[in-house]
């Protein structure tokens, strides 16, 4: 009798319950273009190295045609595949953990080619976007409705802008000392994912097999400023940017403290949509309400973090164009442009 976990094929009939998330919610408005599965299904490797206006070195050249040849052509899942092998990760199915990982990897090279030229080298890039790509999967919930390409594109992104922004932290350190501290700091985020706290210049002296003297000499060279991206001391699931209250140019909180607009306030807000309002009222603090993060409001909501700050930004456009349609200028409304 064959265990259920040699299954190869998940009923294309499956019902899923879908709610009102959709794609446009997963992605960054910066970086909204979402890479369709057909697009990475039919590239070939040729064309997966020569991405426009982008010149590999021989070396390059060869190194990434080598782990292209390393990851296969492994043939991107379904949708009823992808929701079939989530649900087995959710259980604890390390197999199918691996299967989704391999099944996108040329996702991660489509996307990596994109950011070329910027600091980092295209292999480079890719390991970036490999830790990306491993955190998706672990994320993923396959009854929200919505293709995995679509999530994990934003994840692969992300990892790969904090690696490059890493890199540019440092540029003023020679080249070799920027090169060795990058090492560390991949060790470092890599471990991330698979410890329950922030590693410690001990664990990367382990992973390294380096003195944990040079670990630490070479850390301490890093800049020690704060990233908003990394971990809050007071919740590792979030971020620091998702612990700090809004500092948006247009605080809609400042427009009652002008009392011409004042009265006006209310009339405005009944012209944004529900969500637009309930995030705006929930975000400055409008109405008696605390001041609250994207985390949050998106717990309230029902919503993603990236989909209530897509909410934001759209609402605040929209206050822009009401108030001058109004005839409030910003250097009335005592704001920056």
């Amino acid at each position: 009798m064959k265990d259920d976990d040699t299954k190869s094929t998940p009923n294309p009939d499956s019902n899923i319950e879908k709610n009102d998330i959709n794609e446009l919610e997963l992605t960054d408005d910066s970086t909204n273009e979402v890479i369709s599965d057909d697009a990475v299904e039919t590239d070939s490797k040729d064309k997966i190295l020569e991405p426009d206006n982008v010149t590999l070195s021989a070396g390059e050249l060869d190194a990434t045609r080598l782990y292209l040849n390393e990851i296969g052509y492994s043939p991107l899942l379904t949708a009823e595949e992808e929701i079939y092998y989530s649900r087995k990760l959710l259980k604890g199915d390390e197999n199918a953990k691996k299967r989704m990982i391999e099944s996108n990897l040329r996702l991660v090279v489509k996307i990596a080619r994109r950011y070329m030229n910027r600091g980092l080298a295209l292999l480079d890039l890719i390991e970036e976007g490999n830790l990306g790509l491993i955190r998706a999967v672990e994320k993923f919930d396959p009854e929200r409705g919505f293709r995995f390409s679509t999530y994990a594109t934003w994840w692969i992104r992300q990892t790969i802008e904090r690696g490059l922004m890493n890199q540019t932290r440092t540029v003023r350190l020679p080249i070799h000392v920027v090169k060795e501290i990058n090492i560390y700091l991949r060790a470092a985020r890599k471990l991330s994912q698979t410890l329950d706290r922030e590693p410690t210049p001990q664990d990367v002296a382990e992973m390294l097999d380096q003195p944990i003297e040079e670990v630490k000499r070479m850390l301490g060279l890093y800049e020690r400023e704060t990233s908003v991206d990394s971990p809050s001391p007071y919740d590792p699931d979030k971020s620091l940017l998702d612990t700090l209250p809004d500092e948006q140019n247009l605080d809609p909180s400042r427009l009652l403290q002008n009392s011409d607009v004042r009265e006006h306030i209310d009339t405005w807000l009944s012209l944004l949509t529900d969500k637009q309002c309930a995030v705006v009222e929930h975000r400055f603090g409008l109405h008696g309400r605390e001041v609250a993060t994207l985390e949050e409001i998106g717990n309230e909501l029902g919503v993603t973090r990236e989909r209530v700050r897509q909410i934001q930004i759209e609402a605040i456009k929209r206050l822009r164009q009401i108030l001058i349609r109004e005839g409030f200028s910003l250097d009335t409304l005592n704001m920056e442009n």
